[in-house]
């Protein structure tokens, strides 16, 4: 017959182990010391090997399978503790799952802050995180597989979606600094851009099927994603627009340059909390929309952006034109 040990009975093996002797669990436990062995003894019984070594010891000793089953006693009593937080959480109404859809628009450093936090106030709430672009954080929230949406492109009012402007980001044209249009090392026309290859993202969710945002290139290649983007514009494959966050370490250390570009459209870029009227966001996702919110607050606006750009091209060594 398999052994079937009780919590209680892992919970005195556990106590005895941390505390060193019986009569120290026995304190710790509040309970006789003959009630600690009995219950020690019984557990040895089941698991049919001895744990503690208490011939010739003042003090009992781990036995080897002592020292493995600690491990096993102490993951399990981990897990229940977890599992009684959970069930404390849901007593007091707090969600044991929060569902949210973050657009690449959304500045990194912003939510690695909120979903720190997240982690240290909510640690029975589990997190499912999805990161969109363009329609997709809104499609997330729409059919239910996002409780709340932290982003922009609300390209169409929905009356079953509260939206509210929480913060702001941009996009900037960017090159990689050996590419033909950073060399020419002036501000580049309409003529100047037409012949070279854009790179565009495809939008996944169809929201804005047949509509282009600043496609200025009569060349352009598609992708899918943000980052593959970003990878193939730092390797010079062509020129596009990127949301500032995104390329913020490049433009400083170099592997990206601003381009000088007054066709592309620079304005800021409304980011949003978006969520179903039908769901509403139970206290751990409320939190989280209100964190965010004070976080996107105190992201620097397009003008302080551009004066720090500024700067740094200032400081930098001319690049050598062709």
């Amino acid at each position: 017959m398999l052994p079937n040990p009780t919590l209680d009975q892992l919970q005195v093996f556990l106590t005895v182990a941390e505390t060193g002797s019986f009569s120290a669990a026995s304190r710790a436990l509040n309970r006789a010391q003959s009630v600690v062995s009995y219950t020690i003894a019984n557990l040895e019984a089941q698991l049919e090997m001895p744990l503690f070594e208490r011939s010739g010891a003042r003090q009992p000793k781990l036995t080897e399978a002592g020292k493995a089953m600690l491990e096993d006693a102490r993951r399990i009593l981990g897990d229940l503790q977890v599992m009684r937080a959970r069930v404390k959480s849901l007593r007091e109404g707090l969600e044991a799952e929060v569902s949210v859809a973050i657009s690449v628009m959304v500045p990194s450093r912003a939510v690695v802050d909120v979903l720190h936090e997240f982690r240290e106030r909510f640690p029975s709430v589990s997190l499912n995180l999805n990161v969109g672009e363009l329609g997709m954080v809104m499609d997330l929230v729409l059919n239910g597989k996002a409780t709340i949406g932290i982003g922009g492109a609300v390209l169409k009012q929905d009356d079953s979606i509260i939206t509210e402007r929480i913060g702001h980001s941009f996009m900037l044209p960017v090159a990689a600094p050996d590419h033909a249009l950073a060399r020419l090392n002036r501000p580049l026309t309409l003529a100047d851009v037409r012949e070279e290859v854009q790179l565009v993202v495809t939008d996944a969710s169809g929201r804005t099927k047949g509509r282009d945002f600043n496609v200025l290139s009569y060349k352009t290649w598609r992708v899918s994603d943000i980052a593959t983007k970003h990878q193939l514009i730092k390797a010079g494959l062509g020129w596009g627009g990127l949301p500032a966050p995104v390329m913020h370490d490049d433009l400083r250390s170099g592997a990206l340059v601003h381009l000088d570009l007054d066709a592309y459209e620079q304005g800021e870029y409304a980011i949003y909390s978006m969520r179903q009227i039908a769901n509403p966001p139970g206290p751990a996702a409320s939190w989280m929309i209100e964190a965010f919110r004070t976080r996107l607050s105190h992201c620097p606006n397009q003008a302080d952006f551009h004066a720090e750009m500024a700067e740094l091209r200032d400081t930098a060594p001319p690049l050598a034109a062709e």
